[in-house]
């Protein structure tokens, strides 16, 4: 096992290296009983408190939802892991976890569950380094079992309000406002607590913090998800194409519920199926009740989004949508936009989340006044494991730029212009539902391309290298020789260059160690924070796919309503794409791609394989260019 922290302040250095060199009682010191506050030094709170003898208590708080249907309302059980000295008078914040997975798919890298190794109910296996760092700089530290997952009780509903409430029903407890026992069902009272809760968590533990901060709950003062969901609805659906289908709802139910307790949480799966409607994929009731977006206005909380542009689980639109909702309503913000896909940043920049992560939470649960919030609002990586920072994202300077589609001779690549097309001029494809991803970017001149299947427009190669930030939209006039088909677009960057890889969500794991925490023994188990190390996987193919979107053609009017086309109807589609920040390199050619139900988007893609006409009086796709207009000219566009 090696340290490596070369990157931290010196300060963190001296005090880490410590608490990994020596004995956890001899690594830090109580403070004295007139200095019961953290210590704070170079902008930082400092490890004086202790992590062997931290207090380890398990909390049950009653909510008010009974999702399983038995009468009683469904408990909520939480691990908590406080310094000792809270005992004594220390005020403490909470650094809250809340997630469905602690005993099933476990959490992290290494998939850490939770578990009481020796019975005595307390937990003794802490996942993820949260406990080992922040417990000693005075948090306390919470685990929350979501409703119908490991110690809580009901069934898991899926972005229902059951999943929803889990935590602000915790938080209620924190400030007093519920009742909280231990197991013995002796009253237990968070009298440590300083009034401050910051959520954290990756996938549907930050899903959990987005719903949690959309209620309003007072107390819950910052929250940061990490390739969280904001809207269930375009987890599963895609502007009302069904993506993942077969009743996702209730298979994800059932993969987070306790493995006794499915049988018994069937009928909520089944209901949960149903309601979701895989049959139109439209968007209704029971998404609206899953969709977190319009509630952004009740969010007291600042946000701290992390997200990975090439995350092909949860896609960048959730936390576009998310951010741009939250600009709206002025919510305090930052952002980390990385190159990789579904990854925890301590598993893509870990030096660096560590300390910005801690800087963060001092702040907003501390009062450290150390600056952060001065500092550039988006840190994006522009290439493997190169990072830059702007004031906010999209990048100020991008502007709406129309880049207009001209049609090739019959068979032909069109081509890509500021300059609109003039005259009625039209070309049809065959919507080809089997046709891979990878055969639909392929360049033209790739004897493999499938033309008949597709139309492309290809730049010339470009003068300048051009920017996008932002979200690009495809705008056709389309019509079909029949009543169903989908619209899909795709931005296609043709050069090579070194690219972030999708292999492995972008990252693989070392078997070098680093350690960042404290360490203590309970029952029996080593608790550390020493962890794998890992690498950015860098991909060299000569096309990459830069973004996609698709669109139900049943569902150009209304994402709530499915309505057939009429045959050889000209129709207005606009096609939003997955937001990005790429640069294209001087000499590449940008490539437009135009498919309809192609199955590198959606699980369900549809099979009527129709003709679609595409008519360029003003089909375009408009693009967010950092310099607008006149830097695509610049560019050769």
């Amino acid at each position: 096992m090696r340290t490596t922290r070369s990157w931290w302040r010196s300060s963190v250095v001296v005090a880490l290296t410590v608490a990994v060199g020596l004995p956890a009682a001899a690594a830090t010191a109580s403070p004295s009983g007139d200095r019961l506050r953290p210590v704070v030094r170079d902008g930082v709170t400092q490890p004086v408190f202790g992590y062997a003898d931290a207090i380890r208590e398990r909390v049950f708080v009653t909510s008010d939802v009974d999702t399983d249907g038995d009468g009683a309302r469904d408990v909520v059980a939480m691990d908590i892991m406080r310094p000792k000295a809270s005992e004594r008078g220390l005020d403490v914040p909470v650094i809250m976890d809340a997630s469905p997975y602690y005993s099933t798919v476990c959490r992290g890298n290494e998939s850490e569950c939770k578990d009481d190794v020796d019975g005595d109910g307390l937990n003794d296996k802490w996942p993820l380094f949260y406990d080992n760092y922040f417990v000693p700089r005075g948090y306390a530290v919470i685990l929350l079992d979501m409703i119908g997952t490991n110690h809580s009780t009901g069934c898991p509903v899926t972005g229902g309000r059951g999943d929803n409430i889990s935590a602000p029903t915790a938080i209620d407890w924190l400030n007093g406002r519920r009742k909280g026992t231990n197991a013995a069902g002796e009253r237990v009272v968070a009298d440590w607590h300083n009034g401050r809760t910051g959520m954290i968590g990756k996938s549907y533990d930050g899903t959990l913090a987005n719903a949690a901060a959309a209620t309003g709950v007072k107390g819950l003062s910052t929250i940061v998800p990490i390739s969280a969901i904001s809207s269930w609805y375009d987890y599963s659906r895609s502007n009302g194409l069904v993506t993942r289908g077969n009743n996702y709802s209730g298979s994800l139910s059932n993969t987070v519920t306790n493995p006794e307790r499915r049988a018994y949480c069937a009928p909520v799966r089944e209901k949960l199926g149903v309601e979701g409607d895989d049959t139109t994929g439209d968007y209704s009731d029971f998404w609206a009740e899953r969709d977190y977006v319009p509630d952004a206005k009740r969010v007291r909380a600042s946000v701290f989004v992390v997200h990975g542009i090439n995350d092909d689980n949860v896609r960048a639109d959730h936390f576009s949508k998310w951010w741009d909702a939250l600009a709206k309503n002025n919510v305090p913000r930052k952002l980390w936009m990385t190159g990789t896909g579904h990854v925890d940043p301590f598993d893509f920049r870990r030096g660096e989340w560590v300390d910005t992560l801690h800087r963060w939470f001092d702040f907003w649960l501390q009062g450290v006044k150390n600056g952060i919030m001065n500092e550039p609002r988006a840190d994006i990586e522009r290439a493997p494991d190169v990072w830059e920072t702007h004031r906010d994202w999209p990048i100020p300077t991008s502007q709406k730029t129309s880049v207009f589609l001209r049609p090739g001779a019959e068979g032909a690549a069109g081509a890509l212009s500021v300059r609109p097309e003039h005259g009625k001029v039209s070309r049809t494809f065959q919507d080809t539902p089997s046709m891979s991803q990878t055969n639909a970017i392929r360049h033209p001149s790739d004897p493999a391309a499938n033309t008949a299947n597709r139309l492309v427009f290809l730049s010339q190669p470009l003068r300048a290298p051009l920017h996008i930030s932002g979200t690009p939209v495809v705008r056709i006039k389309a019509s079909v020789n029949g009543e169903d088909t989908s619209f899909a677009g795709l931005l296609v960057d043709y050069g090579t260059r070194p690219r972030f890889s999708t292999a492995g969500d972008g990252i693989r794991t070392l078997t070098e160690e680093d350690c960042w925490g404290e360490q203590a023994n309970w029952g029996g188990y080593a608790e550390e924070a020493c962890y794998r190390e890992t690498a950015k996987n860098v991909a060299t193919d000569p096309q990459a796919l830069v973004t996609k979107g698709i669109l139900d053609g049943l569902n150009l009017d209304s994402l709530s309503k499915s309505t057939p086309l009429r045959p050889g109807k000209k129709n207005s589609v606009d096609v939003p794409l997955l937001p990005e920040d790429y640069v294209f390199d001087a000499g590449n050619q940008i490539g437009v791609v135009l498919l309809g139900s192609y199955s590198g988007y959606s699980s369900r893609a549809k099979q009527n394989q129709a003709e679609i006409t595409v008519h360029f009086d003003s089909s375009r796709i408009e693009l967010p260019v950092v310099g607008g207009r006149r830097a695509a000219e610049k560019a050769g566009l």
